[in-house]
């Protein structure tokens, strides 16, 4: 595996230095080295988080920040959210062992880089990160004590992560997965395309006067995306649709569709 094609570890709005760094440090025991940080509470670089990390920053785990998770999203092609809480989006929800599977078997496909994020220790991930995900994580912790360290939650999938790396036959679907396996036909599309996309389609929605009343408008944007992030879009899937928008937008006989940069 190499490790470009390793998933990248998205950490959003974390508050203690101790935890990033414990992460870090399971991070690189399991061969993960992206690591990178939504708006943390302390700001980056943190002396606190060097200690926890046993020397990991030094082993090789890079750490970008980022002030939001559209941005921390650079060039990743797929995001699984980890998350207890279900809200009532409609998302394939799996455990560690087959979101690892579905990760591993899109990079040894070809599919680019995917990034796990987990949520903050106060108040876990925001719903419009939840609502831009592609496939949802959860363990299967007590329900009368939902009390994972972040660090923890963190290791759980870097485990299932470190036993396919280490597999001789890494690629081969384990006979109880219950996960369909993934297409990768096409050439996927990074988030920051995906993105641009999405933002195309709610500026024209916003002047068709689609979003009324304008409270609920987060809301509905986060219900547009959710629904729209599960097609797993290729380049091309996204000119197309982009061109689509344009033509409605500018009127039927009146559009030249143009390929969108």
């Amino acid at each position: 595996m190499s490790e470009q094609s390793s998933p990248c570890v998205i950490l959003h709005s974390p508050q203690l230095g101790e935890n990033i760094g414990a992460a870090a440090r399971v991070m690189r025991n399991f061969g993960l080295t992206d690591l990178r940080l939504v708006a943390p509470r302390d700001g980056w670089p943190n002396p606190a988080a060097d200690t926890m990390s046993a020397g990991a920053f030094d082993a090789g785990v890079s750490v970008k920040v980022y002030e939001t998770l559209q941005d921390a999203q650079e060039g990743v092609t797929y995001l699984v959210a980890a998350t207890a809480r279900m809200r009532g989006i409609e998302k394939r929800v799996v455990d560690a062992a087959d979101a690892a599977q579905v990760v591993h078997g899109r990079a040894v496909g070809g599919a680019g880089v995917a990034g796990v994020m987990f949520g903050g220790e106060k108040s876990g991930l925001p719903n419009e990160a939840v609502a831009l995900s592609d496939l949802l994580m959860t363990y299967p912790v007590d329900r009368d004590f939902k009390s994972l360290n972040l660090a923890q939650a963190v290791c759980v999938f870097a485990h299932e992560w470190g036993k396919l790396s280490a597999a001789k036959n890494p690629s081969a679907t384990p006979a109880q997965s219950h996960v369909t396996p993934v297409s990768t036909d096409g050439v996927p599309s990074t988030r920051d395309d995906v993105f641009r996309m999405f933002e195309h389609f709610e500026a024209e929605l916003e002047r068709a006067g689609y979003f009324f009343p304008p409270e609920k408008t987060p809301l509905m944007k986060d219900n547009l995306r959710s629904a729209l992030i599960r097609a797993d879009w290729t380049e091309q899937e996204v000119q197309t649709f982009r061109g689509a928008i344009k033509a409605l937008a500018l009127g039927r006989g009146k559009a030249r569709v143009v390929r969108e940069d």
